[in-house]
């Protein structure tokens, strides 16, 4: 037997293929000296310890704050950078263990800033931004403050808390390290008995999107096998993150650890149960006709939960290289103007993408954005087309979060999450928008359609029935019901049943997928990347319709950063999510979009 695609080692990657760190620190001792540094100059804020008593000296301190969080910021990112990059080396985990500490400790330093302000009343404030108009910067900061105080527990004990945050942000860091350093994955064989390589990235970048059935479903087996290994560590693990909110929030005096943890979003209970309820509803008929014409195209006598994301037309499977696919997503943007154009060059040509394949690389893709700098975005480019709509997204993260950081101060460039994946989703609907135009190509138009429906599959399938999960999750603990590796596959398969119903035949496999995200220890993440796809889906419709207006009022939008809450951000697109209408409307969206394969067949 021979080996093919052998994957490199983060040497030998050739440095084009990675972003540029040197943006945040020239060299590593540079980075040394300010970990060391930073804790140290925690002072230039603990200082005001006690003094928070003027308008004076809270600007002061807010602005000492904010310059130390700026660092604090680059600093972590660097090494989390360094880690993602490759999670073998031992450095980097000591290097990400040593900011775990680090961040920890200075944050017990700094929780008095919050626990002084909640002793006054929203007058008071009032009364020292009156005093002191530079406070005004920071009016949302407090105000969002403010808004925790009916939960908020006394000071030394929130400081307590605090300085048990390395020990809160376990679980997670414990998953991530499992995940990237321990797991391995058998081999398979294609049909010439030559071996593939197998790893978590290669099966959700490759092998799931395979055409090849065989390939496909060896992948998956082996994929499973791994995942029923790790099983009732990871359950041990996800039990434990749940338990701390649950108890975290009782701790609170909240109603509900869905309460708590909806707080952060500044979202409605109502606006979370509608996201989930009414997409499952409405989706799922579309949905499970999408399946059935996958299975009937593809000739499969049944359609397994692996074959989901097979390509509909699998001898059509537009390469491209990564040069080509970066040129089309920055055609596709110019429909945004000059200024958005701009950041996007910049992004695909100074480095701010690492995109090579390597041991130890995380898989997935993301964009960070430490404030001050650029963004960073990690993918894995396979040279497919795919990939563009991967890489079109997470610039559409750093289209945002770069034109925030430009226009807000640090404390006002974070929207909440529920609104964060619309910027993102965006950029991929106007490249598929783009790509459908410029070909008169039958098979590549169903091909885009394909992949836009991959996009809608990802926000409103998969991470919404993670949300779904979640939602039972929450409950199940609430009640007291033990969350045993078998409790969670039940709940996993149960919510991916009742939503494929009997278009998909799913193995008890399936129900240990759970196991995938990282997103389960980020509070409620998951429903939020349908809400963002739900806002995108509206804003690229007016974009259609109205031209420049509407682009400009998206733009506004980005900029305005977190200095608003996602109800006020999203009305100033020009929609309101408080109502069902919109989600109902990309449902609608996505049913169109299947009519049209199915047109297309004909």
């Amino acid at each position: 037997m021979t080996t093919k695609n052998k994957r490199w080692t983060r040497s030998e990657v050739p440095t084009e293929q990675t972003w540029n760190l040197t943006d945040l620190f020239a060299t590593e001792e540079d980075w040394e000296k300010e970990l060391t540094a930073i804790q140290a100059n925690v002072s230039d804020v603990t200082q005001y310890k006690g003094r928070l008593n003027n308008a004076q000296n809270l600007l002061n301190c807010l602005v000492a704050l904010e310059n130390f969080e700026k660092r604090l910021i680059r600093m972590g990112t660097y090494a989390n950078l360094r880690a993602s990059a490759d999670g073998t080396d031992p450095k980097n985990q000591g290097d990400m263990s040593r900011v775990s500490a680090v961040m920890a400790t200075l944050g017990a330093k700094l929780t008095f800033i919050e626990s002084e302000l909640l002793e006054y009343s929203m007058g008071v404030i009032e009364q020292f931004i009156a005093n002191e108009p530079e406070l005004e910067t920071y009016r949302k900061m407090l105000e969002d403050i403010m808004e925790k105080k009916p939960f908020t527990l006394a000071p030394e004990i929130e400081e307590t808390l605090a300085a048990l945050g390395e020990v809160h942000s376990s679980p997670y860091m414990i998953y991530q390290r499992s995940k990237s350093s321990d797991m391995t994955f058998e081999p398979i064989e294609d049909h010439n008995g030559e071996e593939l390589p197998m790893s978590f990235a290669l099966y959700e970048d490759r092998y799931e999107l395979s055409s090849d059935k065989d390939i496909r479903r060896k992948a998956y087996d082996s994929f499973i096998k791994t995942l029923n290994q790790y099983k009732n560590t990871y359950a041990a693990t996800y039990a434990t993150e749940v338990t701390k909110e649950v108890t975290m929030s009782r701790l609170r005096s909240y109603n509900s650890v869905t309460e708590m943890l909806l707080q952060s979003q500044q979202v409605t209970q109502d606006m979370y149960h509608n996201q989930l309820d009414v997409i499952q509803k409405e989706l799922a008929p579309h949905m499970r006709r999408f399946a059935k014409l996958k299975q009937d195209k593809l000739g499969l006598d049944e359609m397994h939960f692996s074959d989901l994301k097979a390509p509909l037309d699998p001898e059509f499977n537009p390469e491209t290289t990564y040069e080509e696919a970066t040129s089309t997503i920055l055609e596709a943007l110019q429909v945004m103007g000059p200024e958005y154009s701009e950041i996007m060059k910049q992004g695909v040509n100074n480095r701010w993408v690492d995109l090579a394949d390597n041991v130890g690389k995380s898989t997935g893709a993301f964009c960070a954005s430490p404030y001050g700098v650029h963004p960073y975005i990690l993918i894995t480019w396979t040279n497919n087309m795919r990939g563009a709509f991967i890489l079109a997204h997470e610039l559409g993260h750093a289209g945002h979060f770069y034109l925030a950081g430009k226009n807000q101060s640090l404390f006002n460039t974070r929207p909440s999450t529920y609104f964060v994946e619309a910027p993102s989703t965006i950029n991929e609907l106007l490249l598929a928008d783009h790509l459908i135009k410029k070909t008169d190509n039958k098979r590549m138009k169903r091909w885009v359609i394909t992949q836009l429906l991959g996009t809608y599959y990802h926000n409103f399938v998969t991470h919404l029935l993670e949300g779904e999960f979640q939602r039972r999750i929450y409950d199940l603990a609430e009640e007291g019901t033990p969350l045993t590796a078998n409790v969670l596959s039940e709940q996993k398969k149960e919510a991916l049943e009742n939503f494929w119903g009997e278009a998909v035949t799913l193995d008890e496999g399936a129900g240990l997928t759970w196991m995938r995200q990282p997103h389960y220890y980020m509070g409620l993440y998951p429903y939020t990347y349908s809400a963002g796809l739900t806002v995108s889906t509206a804003v690229v419709q007016m974009i259609q319709k109205e031209g420049q207006p509407a682009v400009d009022r998206w733009l506004s939008v980005l900029k305005a950063g977190g200095s608003m809450k996602p109800q006020d951000l999203i009305e100033k697109a020009g929609l309101d999510m408080s109502k069902p209408d919109a989600i109902k409307g990309a449902v609608a969206y996505v049913g169109e979009l299947v009519d049209e394969l199915e047109k297309s067949y004909e």
